[in-house]
């Protein structure tokens, strides 16, 4: 099924303009789907003079087709933010002693040493950057310095602490003047493996806990700007952050995730145009989770975050690849919206995983009705050629 939408980037997902229906293309296995529906409709067709008429009867039946739709709907969209079950294992007498076994090592031996391990990184951090940040006030560049060192050193416990394994491929980012870095996004872990390798100053949702607490003072050094999805008011602010962020020489290297969600890491969604327009360098960054042994995808909605890293400290391994990939630019004929989907592309590559044209906003607002009824009316147009009907309008 072929799914094409364009919305406006960086905002909530637009309602009006042709460029903004969702247009349905279904595919011969989906046609089966409104059998009943088309037997339905096949007694009026008789009686139809024209394609006019045709399509005037099919959306009588506007009902059966509009719950049938929203399944379609929902599996298609919702994919991208479920978390895919394992693959069951082959039970039997001699595999069930080895599983029995792996589940004692890793709750009772293995997390409490990451416990251990990841109480006493916090412990050692605290101790080094409480002084640091309030008593090397005035020697600005020597504070950022070590502050930049010790994120790095709690984010390269937290990833020792699930026993991450990550290949970096591509050059180390560096500090330039007017250079975003993108990624997709899968969990706010990618933040903890991207900063483990280099400091950057990310764009990040504001979050309750002790998460809002790290983010309001340890991460707040680096640079980072955080802004609230359902304020309007905080798009403006941070929009203007981002512009003095990326002029100034002396920040840590900004990092956004243009999806503005976390995917499941099969998928890819519309990335928001916002990162695109500021006319400076894009550097794309490619995430890829292996799933052997956990499932790296976070579901804010269903599990918490201190639950997520709970999940990950219980796994053998948390097994990753990292991209840094070539630095590119707006070109003469492209428009903000057309180099983010080529940058997308290019992520979508590196990490083997798949476009789909859906914003990923739509997690938080439904489509209007207006766009449903757009959506409803195309998928009638697309099911006249498969009822025979050759007549044209």
């Amino acid at each position: 099924m072929d799914w094409r939408a364009s919305s406006s980037l960086g905002n909530k997902p637009s309602t009006s303009g042709r460029d903004d229906a969702f247009l349905l293309e279904p595919s011969p296995s989906e046609i089966d789907l409104y059998r009943l529906g088309a037997e339905e409709l096949a007694t009026k067709v008789s009686t139809a003079g024209n394609k006019r008429v045709l399509l005037h009867e099919l959306l009588d039946i506007s009902p059966f087709l509009n719950e049938a739709a929203s399944a379609i709907v929902d599996d298609s969209f919702t994919r991208c933010f479920k978390s895919n079950p394992p693959e069951p294992w082959n039970w039997n007498l001699y595999l069930l002693p080895l599983w029995c076994l792996g589940v004692l090592v890793r709750y009772l031996v293995l997390f409490p040493i990451r416990v251990i391990l990841l109480a006493a990184g916090w412990i050692v951090f605290l101790a080094l950057f409480i002084p640091v940040h309030s008593i090397l006030r005035g020697h600005d560049q020597l504070r950022k310095m070590l502050e930049r060192g010790l994120v790095e050193f709690i984010c390269g416990v937290f990833v020792a602490s699930w026993t991450g394994v990550v290949k970096y491929h591509g050059p180390r980012p560096s500090r330039r003047p007017k250079q975003v870095f993108v990624a997709n996004h899968t969990s706010m872990i990618d933040f903890i493996i991207l900063e483990q390798m280099t400091a950057f100053a990310v764009i990040m949702q504001k979050h309750p806990g002790w998460v809002g607490l790290l983010q309001t003072t340890i991460l707040e050094s680096l640079g980072c700007i955080w802004f609230n999805r359902t304020e309007v008011k905080d798009r403006e602010v941070v929009t203007k952050k981002i512009k003095q962020h990326i002029e100034d020489p002396e920040t840590n290297p900004l990092l956004i995730f243009p999806e503005g969600t976390c995917v499941n890491n099969d998928y890819t969604v519309m990335f928001k145009k916002g990162a695109f327009e500021l006319g400076c360098t894009v550097c794309p960054i490619a995430i890829k989770y292996n799933k052997i042994f956990v499932d790296a995808f976070w579901n804010s909605k269903k599990q918490s975050f201190t639950m997520h890293l709970v999940q990950l400290m219980c796994s053998w391994a948390v097994v990753c690849d990292v991209w840094y990939m070539e630095p590119q630019t707006l070109q003469p004929t492209e428009t903000p919206i057309e180099f983010a989907e080529r940058v997308r592309d290019m992520i979508a590559k590196s990490a083997g995983i798949k476009k789909v044209a859906w914003d990923g906003y739509l997690k938080y607002y439904r489509p209007s009705p207006k766009l449903t009824e757009k959506r409803q009316q195309k998928f009638a147009e697309s099911l006249l050629p498969h009822l025979g009907e050759k007549k044209d309008i």
